[in-house]
């Protein structure tokens, strides 16, 4: 690039140019399309069970599948990231975005194509969110961003989750809706977006250059920070919360509201994915403020709020309500944007110097399995016949449970400044 003032390092011994973006920026770019594939399958969820004549449980085991990706990925990507640079990573998790899309785009062909797609979908945003999270904070201190406040770093790694998960909904919602090949076109257009982030991803500043722990690569998996009173009675308890009910409110509801919604099904799904998402991301510019450092206030708060979203929905179903649906995920965006930023400030201030991209992970890996509570709640309400209103009435009750436990351990286990 003209202009370059410099070179940066890179892996290995070839070095890029710098470029005049700021460098966090790059990786919050990043971060964005691999969010975008991750969440761009959600508002569709009501097209395959419609179109391509799917069950319930198929459809929400589509949504749910990509933690078998996803897990493995955040808990070893960022650990291995801590020794061998973050940037390799980050390459493997934009390889696997496109490999995701391209799976997606054969959907048609069979449902297996749909299976690898979400899986590879997973392995990205797993990648993405323990690699690029702890990148994205990395560059946003020091000599990179000298003026940025300790907070920064978070803010911006959730926001690039929620608006790229936002925009990837919106997109394929509208094309699935009004667009040609609505089975098709959406994750080709993804792959378009995302396969030039692999020369973006070059060309950012390498930060992990201690190498993390001698010895057998094994050895870097240990995340020691990760057992941490902190992490296991505070985080651990919040982190479920924050996925669970983003996968109730704009996963399960829509499938739940196909009467009431008729031919306009997927304009809905995508308005709860957009609402939930957007909203998440207006308020976390605003919820250092309700984070505590001597307290759980920030979690404590969250967890309140999307019990009560989780409440909400069950609400919209019973009246087979678009708008308290609606309403119900703008409640949950607010929980889940405060929840994220409070998430990530706890696990930076546990997290040792050597483990913050693994205990990233870990937290990220809690906090995905929410995505299961879609499958789980189907095969409850069609396998054994439970009312759904039963099955949710019970997620409340144990979202109840949870605050009180957060209560409990609010101000205990607090990490030194």
């Amino acid at each position: 690039m003209s202009g370059a003032t410099g070179s940066v390092p890179t892996t290995g011994s070839v070095a890029a140019p710098a470029s005049r973006v700021a460098p966090w920026a790059m990786v919050w770019g990043a971060v964005f399309v691999c969010s975008w594939g991750g969440n761009q399958f959600s508002p569709l969820l009501l097209m395959y069970e419609e179109r391509a004549h799917y069950s319930s449980l198929l459809v929400n085991a589509f949504l749910g599948v990509y933690v078998l990706g996803l897990a493995p990925a955040l808990l070893v990507a960022g650990s291995l990231s801590d020794r061998h640079g973050r940037k390799p990573l980050m390459l493997v998790g934009i390889g696997a975005a496109v490999v995701g899309s391209g799976l997606l785009a054969l959907g048609p062909l069979g449902p297996g194509f749909l299976a690898a797609g979400r899986l590879f979908s997973g392995v990205t945003v797993g990648i993405a969110m323990a690699v690029g999270n702890s990148w994205v904070k990395e560059l946003s201190q020091g000599r990179y961003d000298p003026t940025a406040d300790t907070g920064s770093g978070a803010r911006r790694a959730s926001l690039a989750f929620t608006l790229g998960s936002g925009i990837g909904a919106l997109v394929a919602g509208g094309i699935a809706q009004w667009g040609p090949v609505p089975e098709v076109l959406p994750f080709l257009v993804h792959v378009c977006v995302a396969a030039p982030f692999a020369l973006v991803v070059w060309r950012a500043p390498e930060t992990a250059v201690h190498g993390g722990l001698a010895g057998p690569w094994w050895r870097q998996l240990a995340i020691p920070s990760a057992g941490h009173r902190r992490f296991t009675r505070v985080v651990v308890v919040a982190a479920p919360w924050i996925f669970g009910s983003a996968a109730i409110g704009y996963g399960y509801l829509p499938t739940r509201l196909a009467g009431a919604t008729g031919p306009w099904g997927l304009v809905f799904a995508t308005a709860a994915t957009v609402v939930a998402l957007g909203v998440s991301s207006a308020v976390q510019p605003f919820a250092k403020r309700v984070h505590s450092v001597s307290s759980a206030r920030g979690l404590v708060t969250a967890v309140a709020v999307v019990t009560v979203g989780i409440g909400i929905v069950l609400l919209a179903i019973e009246l087979q309500s678009v708008w308290v649906g609606l309403a119900a995920n703008v409640v949950i965006g607010v929980g889940m944007g405060t929840a994220l930023v409070s998430s990530l400030l706890e696990v930076q201030r546990i997290a040792g110097s050597r483990d913050l991209a693994g205990l990233t992970g870990a937290f990220y890996a809690v906090a995905y399995s929410g995505f299961l509570a879609p499958a789980v709640i189907a095969a409850v309400v069609g396998g054994a016949g439970v009312p759904v209103s039963v099955v949710l009435a019970v997620v409340v009750g144990l979202g109840v449970v949870s605050w009180v436990a957060l209560l409990v351990s609010s101000k205990r286990y607090v990490p030194e400044a």
